[in-house]
């Protein structure tokens, strides 16, 4: 290939580059800046419940702690470690979504904090928010106790057990989880950058529980965000799973049903005419060769008698003894 050929084959793919790129940010600035806007202004300010309660849970609890007796009830309410029960554990981990790192700095974190909120909120509502958001939290804390119970060594998995005594961290495994969870049901690879990439670089240059902790809380999202959108095909799938119950014929006997209690009368039947049927007489005046005499409805009637009472009450119990 000459020099030429090069040179035209490498503009081509840096103008197919941008043309790709230029779609894809304009793709997501429509699906995470835009969208979310247009929602906001159809709902109002109401469709920011979640953020304005999560920043403000986080500033209250980070003002309480500011005091030596404060800071206890923040931890009993909220403070998750790994040397704790498990049913404790479970119990704190709804309050530990607002209970900052009593080590940071809480303002560098609450502006994270409410846009994760809000634009969950408004991208996938708000049951749904707050459900990413605890999924997201409780994984990383069950997985981190795994992790401490395991103890140092295999190939890197676990951690010492001194780990268990270092607090959780707090909501930001939830903000991590939602931004994740945002870019890739909405397929922001330029967010997922930023939230999902930033927690690997972070786990990579400082490994501690933290890092951890957010590297699960990424895992999780990125699940969830998979099955977004497939929950008839998940339960046709987990139905295929499940055992089928082969039944054997059996073969049963059909009687036919007791015959309902009737009253002793015997019931008449109704006679079709009163008349007695004359013979059609020919041309000579002699009555034309007919069949056999008819008899009157009547007259039959009354010659075959009725059956006895007692009789058709043993023929029931005959009956319902056979079946």
């Amino acid at each position: 290939m000459t020099t030429e050929g090069r040179i035209d084959l490498c503009r081509l793919l840096l103008a197919r580059l941008g043309r790709f790129t230029g779609r894809t940010l304009r793709a997501e600035w429509r699906a995470i800046v835009v969208d979310p806007v247009h929602r906001l202004t159809r709902r109002g300010l109401s469709a920011l419940l979640l953020g304005f309660v999560a920043a403000s849970g986080v500033v209250f609890f980070h003002d309480i702690a500011q005091h030596p007796l404060g800071r206890l009830w923040v931890q009993r309410l909220g403070g998750v470690t790994g040397d704790l029960p498990l049913w404790l554990a479970l119990l704190r981990t709804p309050v530990s979504l607002y209970v900052p790192a009593l080590d940071l700095p809480v303002w560098a974190g609450i502006t994270s904090l409410f846009l994760s909120f809000a634009l969950a909120e408004l991208v996938v509502g708000r049951a749904r928010t707050l459900a990413i958001a605890y999924v997201t939290t409780l994984a990383g804390t069950l997985v981190a106790r795994v992790m401490i119970a395991l103890g140092p060594g295999w190939w890197g998995f676990g951690l010492p057990h001194a780990y268990g005594q270092v607090l959780d961290t707090g909501p930001s495994a939830a903000v991590v989880g939602l931004f994740t969870y945002l870019s890739v049901i909405r397929r922001a690879p330029v967010m997922f950058t930023l939230t999902g990439g930033s927690m690997v670089w972070e786990s990579l240059a400082v490994p501690n529980l933290a890092g951890r902790e957010h590297l699960i809380a990424v895992g999780s999202a990125i699940v969830l965000g998979l099955l977004h959108g497939r929950r008839a095909g998940l339960r046709a799938y987990l139905r295929s799973l499940l055992p089928t119950r082969h039944r054997m014929p059996t073969q049963t006997r059909h009687c036919a049903p007791a015959p309902a209690e009737t009253s002793h009368r015997t019931p008449v039947p109704v006679e079709t005419s009163h008349r007695t049927p004359v013979p059609a007489e020919t041309r000579d005046g002699h009555p034309a060769n007919a069949g056999p005499p008819v008899i009157p409805v009547s007259a039959l009637s009354r010659a075959a008698p009725a059956p006895a009472s007692a009789d058709r009450a043993h023929d029931a119990v005959m009956t319902s003894l056979e079946c």
